[in-house]
């Protein structure tokens, strides 16, 4: 998932995010529902926000959902830009494109 940070905001890509199918996969409509519930913002025509309060909880439920061989790869990791530094707490869970 393509992200950045900006003013201690990390964003995932619009593109990027886990649509909710009413009649999808469970693991992939609570995958949604999980990363919605500690968003910041998380509009359906814009990128999602998340605070650096949650960046462990997001780290977490990411490395989670990556273990459970449900998902890819590029649905459970964060992707910045080479110029970006990448937080320690985001480091498990990101690489650079």
């Amino acid at each position: 998932m393509r992200a950045r940070i900006e003013q201690q905001i990390l964003f995932i890509h619009q593109d990027d995010v886990p649509p909710y199918k009413k009649s999808g996969s469970v693991v992939r409509n609570s995958y949604f529902w999980a990363l919605r519930s500690i968003a910041a913002q998380a509009h359906r025509s814009r990128d999602w926000e998340y605070d650096p309060e949650v960046w462990l909880a997001l780290q977490r439920m990411l490395l989670s959902f990556m273990e459970s061989g449900y998902l890819g790869i590029h649905e459970t990791q964060l992707e910045f830009a080479p110029n970006q530094e990448i937080p320690a707490v985001l480091k498990p869970v990101a690489t650079w494109e």
